[in-house]
């Protein structure tokens, strides 16, 4: 493997802001020069390498590959901006986990399962942030929406797949989001994840 090859997948992955494939990683590259997928591969298994016991770590999530500052790390970068992470409230909560699990499920599955309504502005907090998405209607009368989680929340959760998703309690919990219980939704977004770029640190997410 390349030195320069490894140099570029490295300040590809610290400028994109969010996850790069590895064939987003082999576009970067005219057809001539051009390397194997297994060495961008292998560039890629070093990096992660390299950053053992370092404040940033190399992860692969449903998007990609993302350079990130560690989990435990994160509070006191996050400190270098302003914004407050937003809090969420145990409904938000709950509805995301019964979202995760059940998927698809439709408002009125979601609202049997918790016994009380599920308000309209959480339906729009969870698609605004591209967790979740319609992905069809049940075949009933009113044909109700088919509501299911996208990859964004993968991306932003830091998980390759659903087979990755956390216990039904820790996804309830709101240490798991990274903010604090609150009554009401909070109108101000996210850090999220914190994501080493070339500015300032996003969600490090993609489109659904």
């Amino acid at each position: 493997m390349s030195s320069t090859l490894a140099q570029i997948v490295e300040a590809a992955l610290l400028a994109a802001g969010g996850p790069l494939t590895a064939d987003e990683i082999l576009a970067l590259f005219a057809p001539e020069e051009r390397p194997e997928r297994q060495a961008v591969l292998e560039a890629v298994a070093a990096l992660g390498q390299s950053y053992a016991g370092r404040g940033i770590e190399l992860v692969e999530v449903a998007g990609g590959y993302r350079v990130q500052v560690r989990r435990e790390i994160a509070p006191w970068v996050g400190r270098l901006w302003e914004e407050k992470p937003a809090r969420y409230s145990r409904a938000l909560l709950e509805t995301l986990a019964l979202i995760a699990y059940r998927q698809p499920i439709t408002r009125g599955e979601i609202e049997d399962i918790r016994g009380v309504a599920v308000s309209t502005h959480i339906i729009k907090t969870l698609t605004e942030r591209e967790w979740v998405r319609i992905v069809g209607h049940r075949d009933v009368p009113g044909r109700p929406a088919l509501f299911a989680t996208t990859r964004k929340f993968l991306d932003y959760f830091g998980l390759r797949s659903l087979n990755d998703l956390p216990t039904l309690a820790e996804l309830r919990d709101p240490e798991f989001l990274g903010g604090d219980l609150e009554l009401e939704e909070p109108d101000q977004p996210s850090l999220g994840p914190v994501v080493v770029s070339a500015g300032r640190p996003g969600e490090g997410v993609q489109d659904a």
